[in-house]
């Protein structure tokens, strides 16, 4: 029999399954607190639980079914690791060190629909959403790796909102306080720009951050490195983004990565100006991390602080985000690239 991950379910799913099988539900907490406090992977190691359940929940439930294949460190202190799912795919995750903080970052999809020119996520297709299971097992693993986790973001491979229902169930796990207790505000999730889910995250009364990938300030430059944005282009979307702000009362970041030649003049930063004026909202410029399969290189330094000049002066939020990592092949997909 395949057995299902418990990392699938919720407190309140466990404790019905346990309810089901005759079993007192405050069981649930203690298997959560296992394996969620404890990062413990084998049921016959939940001590405080009798024989039998423990038999029943090995019988019936995995924990880690994630294999990891490939460990890298950069000299930045970067740790990127290479999965292999049940089904033989591979998916990626990042633990980012700096002196202040430690933030994991994971995938969501295997592979990405949406084939952003400047990204290797999309270069191999689109096979599968991820299970909820397979997104928190992601964090446990980087969690074990890193002794700890300060921030968490969803920017790994694939497109987060595009597989709405799993990312939102585990992000809910993820920051419960029976789970992995992450606050909501150290939650970001990165998003190309995906109307429909921007639209159901409103709804969800989540506190976590919301990133938009925008890298263009006109359609034209958008639609060629972002395709997405034939379908959802930006007036469409500042739209959304706006009611986003306005019913969540929460700051909007824009990430821009800098291409040199592409999106990274004067010009192009102007465009962007106009675009998110008064909105509330920060850039985040990230300069382009070269894949080899892509070619785009990334903006020289004096354009990078030439265009965040030009933003500030536009009253505009501005930090830059150093590529890092990129001795191990940090950025999306590459790792997975690498290894097909």
């Amino acid at each position: 029999m395949d057995k299902k991950s418990i990392l699938n379910l919720n407190l309140k799913e466990l404790e019905q399954i346990l309810i089901d099988w005759q079993q007192e539900k405050f069981h649930a907490l203690q298997i959560f607190s296992w394996i969620y406090k404890k990062g413990i992977k084998d049921f016959e190691k939940m001590s405080d639980l009798s024989v039998l359940l423990r038999k029943k929940l090995k019988e019936n439930f995995s924990i880690f079914d994630l294999e990891l294949i490939k460990e890298i460190k950069s000299v930045d202190g970067t740790k990127k690791l290479l999965f292999k799912l049940k089904d033989g795919n591979t998916i990626e995750a990042v633990n980012i060190a700096t002196e202040r903080r430690i933030t994991g970052c994971v995938s969501t999809q295997v592979g990405c629909k949406f084939a952003c020119k400047f990204c290797a996520s999309g270069l191999l297709g689109f096979k599968r959403n991820l299970e909820t299971a397979e997104i928190i097992e992601q964090v446990l693993f980087l969690k074990e790796k890193a002794k700890r986790l300060n921030n968490l973001v969803f920017m790994g491979i694939g497109e987060p909102l595009d597989n709405y229902d799993n990312v939102l169930k585990a992000i809910r796990i993820i920051n419960s306080p029976a789970g992995l207790n992450i606050g909501a505000r150290k939650i970001t999730l990165s998003s190309a720009g995906f109307i429909p889910g921007i639209k159901r995250l409103v709804s969800e009364g989540l506190q976590i951050e919301l990133a938009i990938s925008l890298h263009a300030g006109d359609d034209k430059t958008r639609s060629f490195l972002m395709p997405l944005n034939k379908k959802y282009p930006l007036q469409e979307l500042l739209a959304v983004i706006k009611e986003y702000i306005k019913k969540t009362k929460r700051q909007i970041t824009f990430e821009y990565i800098l291409i040199d030649g592409v999106n990274s003049s004067i010009s192009e930063a102007e465009k962007l100006s106009k675009l998110l004026k008064d909105l509330n909202c920060k850039v985040n410029l990230i300069p382009c991390n070269p894949v080899k399969e892509i070619g785009f290189l990334p903006a020289k330094k004096m354009d990078i602080l030439l265009f965040k000049d030009r933003l500030l002066k536009s009253g505009i939020k501005v930090t830059v985000r150093m590529p890092r990592g990129e001795d191990i092949q940090a950025a999306c997909g590459q790792l997975r690239l690498e290894s097909r």
